[in-house]
């Protein structure tokens, strides 16, 4: 990891940074097609949009006016993302036997992360948590809830580590509160 501290500004993604996303997911919508759209939707209109119509999908999103997360800036350059909104935001998330609500608090999640490809083992992962904690705790929640991953001695590619490291959820505060999977756990940061 590199010790150089990177200034980032960060913002929520609002109609007017949508160009910003667009220039840091890439053609590829960040991971093949997906445009954080991944816990938004049915599998189904998932896999039929995937590409340019995750792509609508996640703009209508912005335009709308809703935030589906928070943007980092280097230098006036987009170099990360973590999608941060109420859990109500990705119904997916309780069609999952691993995932589904640990009780009926309400929480915000984060489900995604992404970085630039010259930005990636930098420690952006713990700083955009923090920023996600932060951004949600602005916007009224108590709770803020993620699923890492609990890598595996022949982990997947880094790419593929999207929801982010059960190690980055711990340094930042999180508690594990649920684990129904051995690689899943549900984790909680509390807001006093």
């Amino acid at each position: 990891m590199s010790t150089q501290v990177i200034e980032l500004d960060i913002h929520p993604v609002t109609p007017e940074r949508w160009e910003d996303l667009e220039q840091l997911f890439g053609p590829r919508g960040a991971i093949g097609g997906c445009w954080c759209m991944w816990w938004r939707i049915k599998r189904k209109d998932f896999e039929q949009q995937q590409g340019q119509g995750n792509r609508d999908a996640m703009c209508s999103i912005v335009e709308s006016g809703k935030v589906p997360g928070i943007i980092a800036y280097s230098n006036d350059e987009p170099v990360a993302w973590c999608s941060v909104a109420p859990r109500e935001d990705f119904p997916v998330l309780d069609r999952s036997h691993v995932l589904k609500r640990v009780d009926d608090q309400p929480v915000w999640s984060v489900v995604c992360f992404f970085m630039a490809k010259g930005y990636r083992h930098k420690g952006l992962s713990s700083r955009m948590l923090k920023e996600a904690v932060e951004y949600a705790t602005e916007n009224g929640a108590r709770i803020v809830e993620g699923y890492p991953i609990t890598p595996k001695k022949d982990q997947a590619p880094d790419i593929y580590i999207f929801t982010g490291l059960e190690s980055t959820f711990l340094k930042v505060g999180f508690m594990e509160v649920a684990r129904r999977s051995e690689s899943r756990p549900i984790m909680r940061y509390f807001i006093e």
